[in-house]
This record gives C-alpha cells, sequence and structure tokens, in this order.
C-alpha cells in the first residue's frame, strides 16, 4: 500500500509545480525612441490557473508549404501539450469551422456544457484585427495576397491533390491535426469565442497561452486568439516557436518566410504580449524548421550621434533578411552603461557593431569580450573605433571600458576627425579586388561623396587590407574600410562610413551586406 500513497503523492506534486516560463517582451527605451530592448522576466504560472488554446492546427490548408510547416511543428507540439496537460494545464482545442466533425466527442461535448459565462467581454463573438497598442508601431509585413508562399507550379498540383480527395481547395481543413492528442477525459474542443471564454471563466483561468498558426492571422485575430485574450485581462503569452505566419517572401519587405515570421513575433512582444519558447516546457532547445538554416547577425546599437538605430534595422531587413535572421540590440536612452538584452549576442554567428564612447555595465562588456575571443566574425561602422572607452575621464563605479577595441578588434588607430564641413570622396583602393567590392566594381564612377566627416585612423595595424580610400579637399586621405584578422583568427571588417547619407548610397548598403556575407565566408 505504502509505494502506491508514495506514488500518488509524488504524481500529485508533479502536477502541482508551476509552469517557471521566461516571459520575454519589447519595451520601447524612451517614447518615440525606436528602440526597443529586449526584455525577459520570470514568472510561475499555476497551471490549474492556466490554458492552452492551440489555434486552426489543421489537418489540411490550401497552401502546401503550410501543411508541410505544420506537419513539421506537430511532433514538439505534442510533446509540448502531453507535458503541460500531466502538469495540470487546461488544453483547449480549436480548429475552426471543424466542429461538426467533433459531433459526439467527450470532449466537443464538455465544452458544450459548460454554463454561458454571466459575463460575455465586449467582441469576444468577433475577429479582432487591431488593438489600440498597435497603433504605435507599423505592421512588418504585407500579406494582402493571403500569404501564401507555393510556387504557382506546386500551387496548381496542391489543387488538383486537393480535389482529387474530394476536399474544396479554398478551404480544405475538415478536422484537427491527428498528430494532437486530444484527451477525452480533460481536454475541451470548441472554435467560439463565447464558449471558450466560458470555459475560462468556469475554470478560474487567468493565464491563456496559444500556439498554432498561423500567427499574424488566426492566431492574432480569433475571438479567441492572442488580442483577444489581451483585452479581456488575461495574462497572455504566444508560444513563439510553436507557431508559423502566412508571408509570400514576393511581397514587402521582401525577406524570407522565416524572417517574416520573426517580424511579426517583434510586432506581438512590442504590442500585443508576452512570447516563450517550448524548451521552457521540455528542455535543449527551442524548436526550429529544418529549412531555416539562417545564420544570425546581432546588431549592437548605441550612439547618439548618426541615427543608426533608425537606419540599421530597415538596412538590415532590406540586405539581410532574405539570408539571416536578425537580432537588433539598443543601448538604453537614459542609462549610457545600459544595454538590456545583450546577452542575445552569445547565439549570434556575427556581430555588428555601432556604438559611440559607451563603457558598460562590466557584466555586459564581459559578454561583447566573450564574443570576440570565440573568433566569431565582427562587423563596424563609423563610431565602432571608439565605442567602449571615454574621451577622458573616469569610468563610474561597476563599468568597464575598453580602449584597446579599435586595435583589438578592427586594427584602427581612431584619434579624431576631420572638419565637417570637408566633403569626402570615396573610391577604391589601388588595384585591389575582394568580394567585399562587388558593388564598387559595378558602379561606373568607382566613387561617391559621403556628408560624413572623414576619420582619422592610421595607422593600420598589421594585417589590415585597406579597400576603399577617403580624399577630402586639402588633400589629406584616410582608409575608409578594411579587413582585418583578429589575434584569434577572427575575421573583422571595419568602415568609418556610415552617416545618415551614406545609407542612401546603394553602393554603401550593398558594401555592407557584402562585408556580412565576407565574414561569414559565404563569399
Amino acid at each position: 500500500m505504502l509505494p502506491t500513497v508514495v506514488a500518488f503523492f509524488l504524481l500529485g506534486f508533479q502536477t502541482a509545480s508551476p509552469l517557471s516560463l521566461q516571459l520575454t517582451r519589447q519595451v520601447e527605451s524612451a517614447e518615440g525612441s525606436g528602440r526597443y530592448h529586449r526584455v525577459s522576466v520570470q514568472q510561475n504560472w499555476e497551471p490549474k490557473k492556466t490554458a492552452l488554446i492551440l489555434c486552426d492546427v489543421w489537418d489540411s490548408h490550401h497552401c502546401r508549404r503550410a501543411v508541410l510547416r505544420v506537419n513539421e511543428l506537430i511532433p514538439r507540439m505534442e510533446e509540448t501539450v502531453k507535458s503541460m496537460r500531466d502538469r495540470g494545464v487546461t488544453v483547449i482545442h480549436a480548429p475552426s469551422d471543424c466542429m461538426k466533425s467533433y459531433e459526439g466527442h467527450p470532449a466537443r461535448q464538455r465544452a458544450q456544457k459548460i454554463a454561458k459565462a454571466d459575463r460575455l467581454p465586449e467582441g469576444i463573438r468577433e475577429w479582432c484585427y487591431r488593438i489600440p497598442e498597435e497603433e504605435k508601431g507599423k505592421y512588418p509585413i504585407d500579406q494582402s495576397n493571403g500569404g501564401e508562399d507555393d510556387t504557382p507550379e506546386e500551387h496548381a498540383a496542391w489543387v488538383q491533390e486537393l480535389v482529387r480527395m474530394g476536399r474544396n481547395p479554398k478551404a480544405p481543413w475538415l478536422k484537427q491535426h491527428e498528430g494532437l492528442t486530444i484527451q477525452s477525459e480533460s481536454d475541451f474542443i470548441s472554435d467560439k469565442g463565447e464558449e471558450i471564454w466560458s470555459i475560462l471563466e468556469a475554470k478560474g483561468i487567468e493565464n491563456v497561452i496559444l500556439a498554432g498558426v498561423h500567427t499574424n492571422m488566426c492566431v492574432l485575430g480569433r475571438p479567441f486568439g492572442l488580442r483577444r485574450m489581451v483585452q479581456t485581462g488575461k495574462r497572455t503569452a504566444l508560444i513563439a516557436d510553436l507557431t508559423d505566419t502566412m508571408y509570400d517572401p514576393n511581397c514587402e519587405p521582401y525577406v524570407s518566410h522565416f524572417t517574416g515570421t520573426d517580424l511579426i513575433i517583434d510586432h506581438i512582444e512590442r504590442y500585443v504580449c508576452s512570447t516563450f519558447t517550448s524548451d521552457q516546457i521540455l528542455g535543449g532547445k527551442p524548436f526550429r524548421f529544418q529549412a531555416d538554416t539562417r545564420p544570425t547577425v546581432a546588431i549592437l546599437m548605441g550612439e547618439d550621434e548618426y541615427s543608426t538605430e533608425k537606419t540599421l534595422p530597415p538596412w538590415s531587413i532590406q540586405q539581410l533578411g532574405k539570408e539571416y535572421r536578425l537580432r537588433w540590440i539598443f543601448g538604453s536612452c537614459t542609462e549610457p552603461a545600459v544595454v538590456p538584452g545583450i546577452e542575445a549576442i552569445r547565439d549570434a554567428d556575427a556581430l555588428l557593431v555601432s556604438v559611440r564612447r559607451r563603457p558598460l555595465v562590466a557584466e555586459s562588456l564581459a559578454v561583447v569580450r566573450e564574443f570576440e575571443k570565440s573568433g566569431k566574425p565582427m562587423i563596424g561602422i563609423r563610431t565602432a573605433s571608439h565605442a567602449f572607452s571615454l574621451r577622458k575621464g573616469e569610468t563610474a563605479p561597476g563599468v568597464a571600458s575598453w580602449p584597446e577595441f579599435d586595435a583589438e578588434v578592427w586594427g584602427g588607430s581612431y584619434t579624431n576627425h576631420y572638419a565637417n564641413d570637408l566633403a569626402t570622396t570615396v573610391s577604391l583602393a589601388s588595384d585591389i579586388s575582394h568580394p567585399i567590392l562587388k558593388s564598387w566594381e559595378s558602379q561606373p564612377s568607382k566613387s561617391y561623396v559621403s556628408k560624413g566627416s572623414l576619420y582619422q585612423v592610421s595607422p593600420l595595424k598589421s594585417g589590415a587590407k585597406p579597400l576603399l580610400i577617403g580624399r577630402i579637399p586639402n588633400g589629406n586621405q584616410e582608409p575608409v574600410a578594411w579587413t582585418f584578422q583578429r589575434a584569434n583568427g577572427g575575421r573583422s571588417f571595419y568602415t568609418s562610413l556610415g552617416h545618415v547619407s551614406d545609407f542612401e548610397q546603394p553602393a554603401f548598403a550593398q558594401l555592407l551586406k557584402n562585408a556580412i556575407d565576407w565574414s561569414l565566408r559565404k563569399d
């Protein structure tokens, strides 16, 4: 008898253990600054007061590639659902427009038997297309064509296959994906906002988690979706790695499908609700689609001279969004030594730096030093030559500087700059050919005039290879772009260009992209 009692106690203890979640939001450093910090907060959610809604994880779809991605998601989603259910979370299956397939199913009947809640939030029966907080930002992708990313040939073949199967090619879903278990003894099935709200109220649910598809449409907009749950006052979160978007890379902003998903998740974290990833439930690493092989480029921004917090994000979307995963990291507007979320650098494959005279909290600067020590590629623009040291004075207690950063990472010797009113003509260094210079070599003039002052960076360290030279009217000239192999063998590229006007030059925009490619040996 004793073993049974012990086993029951242990099971009860496991079921009652809280969900310990690292919830991520993006918070603007100062209103209107455009600098969003990805901030994570540890919270414990009581399982009995938490519901997981699985949104529109259908058995089919009119987009063939969407079907393939869901098929790939399912094993991880099933494992996550089982773990959360075993811990006492209420699981609600919400495959919209499929209730006919579940007539008589115990989980469907359980939902139908729940008494209608005394209080029904406004709009709980309707789609929610936007909440007021979203008015602060621009919606990041164009999904006006429905978001299908099949090729025309793939789509035509898929339509024929659906017709052969006797399904409506425009809405072929009949039920939830068979790979997700519906537990007859405890789960609920519903696609109605009013019904799902009544379930939440009857069970005393305070926390709502969503997973499923598609993030930019149903997951956000359904009557039981993220927006509406936030409006009702529920603590709401998205499992960010158990979702997918309907986004066609042939539409703005013309990035890869996976970058499109990232941009939607950024939008959600900024304006809608928190996110977390399934590894917090299961351990290991977050789920990632097999076709998502993008290297990660972290872009560290913290300067107040050249507005790179406004130029670098759109540049990176346009130039890198097709091939790279982007992580923007902004310095605080009010505390120069603080960079919230700088830990994201650790997961990056390359680091682009645009920082000016910001010694950092010692632990934060240690993250940058750790990255450099790893030998991974580093790219610097403009004020990155004097990123982490003051011109004069002492650093505050607990704050660390790196005066040798320029010499050790870029191979430069920045001392000052020439007068701001002296225009800089940028052209190729003497007879040189390099993958980074592809954009310059295709230019008829092989030069352009930059409005940024010319930096005094000579002499360069041994091993630095000048690619571009800047000349001013008084005859002085300096290298303005070069490569450098660091002492640990890591590749570096630095350019003293990066004035706002430089980003308007196609040759510069492509140069910086080429430098990323070269640094990651994509050349």
